[in-house]
């Protein structure tokens, strides 16, 4: 089982970026897809959520301003991000829950806004 994220960067407050995962090995059936982050000295938080019937749950501070979305044909699993902010910064982690309840994690990509 392998989770791949990638598409952070430094991006100036007010800017754009766009995360992607792929999603590979998992035999079982996805319960829920998400994404987290954790920023330099805090707990990693749930950003966004998607669930197998497409029911998404976001941060009361990234509520409409992000969206999480999947294609389940292509494995893949992403996170618009707009209007970013300085506390925006951190490292973005995407997350699959299956329906065994086995949790899987990627790397982590980079996201820093900054002037």
């Amino acid at each position: 089982v392998q989770l791949q994220a990638y598409g952070g960067g430094l991006v100036q407050p007010g800017g754009s970026l766009r995360l992607s995962c792929t999603v590979s090995g998992i035999i079982s059936d996805v319960l829920q897809m998400a994404w987290y982050r954790q920023a330099q000295g805090q707990q990693r938080e749930r950003v966004a959520s998607i669930t197998v019937y497409a029911g998404t749950n976001y941060a009361d501070s990234v509520k409409g301003r992000f969206t999480i979305s999947r294609d389940d044909a292509r494995n893949m699993l992403y996170l618009e991000m707009n209007d970013l902010k300085t506390e925006d910064t951190a490292v973005y982690f995407c997350n699959v829950v299956t329906n065994d309840f086995s949790e899987y994690w990627g790397q982590g990509t980079q996201v820093t806004v900054s002037s």
